[in-house]
This record gives structure tokens, C-alpha cells and sequence, in this order.
């Protein structure tokens, strides 16, 4: 039975694997003729000012690791967790647990700050009303960003931060241009600097994967949302099916 779990495991890994660098493929290809070089303007802004103070919008410790481990060392940095799309609560915890062991880990020449939101899911239910039933990667995560993105605008300009950022342009499932074009809106409506960037690149996703090995992180498999979370279930669903109708014999 063991070897059964163990093959099944191997088995749906790879899939998933080459799933998530497909997808990485087509938004890299997607992104070649962007105007801007998004990391060239990240180290950019970062050297104009001697430390600036960078607010950090974070999704996840995974995420967050290279990203931490590229920028503490140029800026100052606040760590902030807004993040009421992610379901159910004990995943809240779980990831916001898991992102302080981080910090308090890693141990940057710079400390790095923490600043802590309430947790309202409501607020991410309300955003997305109506598109409850669009695939993970269309309007309704674009609506997540301009959530996420606006309360980090908004604080990052409350407090005079020089720059905001986000962590999540590392994912390979996350559309670095999109979020990009979010963050500057944000940054107008709300009296703020963005941060522009493409963590995912210079083998960013690949160096969170080897930083979240090192500092042995929990790792989840979904974004973070009830849909995200329905999407990946019902993916698993099809993976064990496909490897059932192989009529191998574990």
C-alpha cells in the first residue's frame, strides 16, 4: 500500500511540474515584448536612495523567501499581510505562522519589520461579487490584486514608505504585467510609489522552491482562495483519474 502512495505521489508531481512550467512558458512568452524590463527598474529604484523603506505586500512564506532574500540587503523592509482571499481561516494562520518563522530565520544584516492586518474574508468575497464562477487567472484575480495592492498603496502612503511592492509576481501562474499595471493605478489613487517588478525571473521561482527545501516551509497547493482551492481539487481529481485509466499496477 505504501509503494502505491508513494508511485501515485511521483506520478501526479510530475504532471503538476510540467502543468506549472507550461504555464510559466506561455506567460514568459507573453511578457517578451513588454516596454519594460521589470527587474532592471526594481534594482533601479532600489539604488536611487540609499535604504529606502519598502513596504512588502506578502501572500505566502514560500513566495516571500527569495524575494526577502534579493531586496533586504538594498531597502528597508516592512513585511505586510493583507491577505483576506485566502480560505479558510486556519490557512490564514497557517500561512502568517509559517511567514514569521521566515523572517525570524532568515536573519537579514537589516531587520525586517512585520506589519499585521485584521483578517475580514468579507472584503475579498465583496470584491469579487459575480465573478465567483471565472477561471483562476481571469477578471476575478485581477479584482484580487486591486484588493490586495489599494489597502498596500494606501498604507504604504499612510506611513510614508518610499516604495510599495508585492511578492507575488515570483509565481509562474501570476501575470507579471498585470499585476504591474495594478500596482501602478494603485500608486496614483492612493499617493504612493510602486515598486515595479518580475521576481519569477533570474530564476527567482526556481530559488524559492530551494529556499523553502532550506528552511523546510509549508507549502500549499492552491493561491489562496475557496475558488483557487476548488480549481486545485478539482485538477487532483483529474490527475488520479488519468493515472487510474493507465491500469497501472502500484
Amino acid at each position: 500500500m505504501e509503494n502505491f502512495y508513494r508511485k501515485t505521489f511521483h506520478f501526479i508531481y510530475k504532471i503538476c511540474y510540467n502543468y506549472i512550467n507550461e504555464a510559466a512558458d506561455k506567460i514568459s512568452r507573453s511578457e517578451v515584448n513588454l516596454k519594460k524590463n521589470y527587474s532592471l527598474e526594481t534594482d533601479r529604484l532600489l539604488s536611487e536612495k540609499d535604504m529606502p523603506t519598502v513596504l512588502l505586500h506578502c501572500c505566502c512564506a514560500p513566495c516571500s523567501s527569495t524575494v526577502l532574500e534579493r531586496i533586504a540587503d538594498k531597502a528597508k523592509v516592512t513585511v505586510f499581510f493583507f491577505n483576506p482571499n485566502i480560505s479558510p481561516a486556519d490557512e490564514y494562520e497557517k500561512r502568517l505562522t509559517e511567514l514569521k518563522r521566515l523572517i525570524s530565520e532568515m536573519k537579514p544584516e537589516n531587520p525586517i519589520e512585520l506589519l499585521e492586518t485584521e483578517y475580514d474574508p468579507q472584503e475579498f468575497f465583496n470584491a469579487v461579487k459575480g465573478l465567483e464562477n471565472i477561471p483562476e487567472g481571469g477578471e476575478r484575480c485581477r479584482k484580487c490584486f486591486e484588493l490586495r495592492l489599494g489597502r498596500t498603496a494606501k498604507e504604504a502612503a499612510a506611513h510614508r514608505f518610499d516604495l510599495f511592492a508585492t511578492t507575488l509576481t515570483i509565481s509562474p501562474l501570476k501575470n507579471a504585467e498585470v499585476l504591474n499595471e495594478v500596482g501602478e493605478e494603485k500608486a496614483k489613487e492612493f499617493g504612493a510609489k510602486w515598486l515595479p517588478s518580475d521576481f519569477k525571473k533570474k530564476d527567482g521561482y526556481k530559488r524559492s522552491v530551494e529556499l523553502s527545501a532550506k528552511y523546510e516551509l509549508y507549502r500549499q497547493d492552491y493561491c489562496g482562495c475557496v475558488f483557487s482551492k476548488r480549481e486545485a481539487e478539482e485538477r487532483k481529481k483529474r490527475l488520479e483519474k488519468a493515472y487510474n485509466g493507465k491500469g497501472e499496477n502500484p
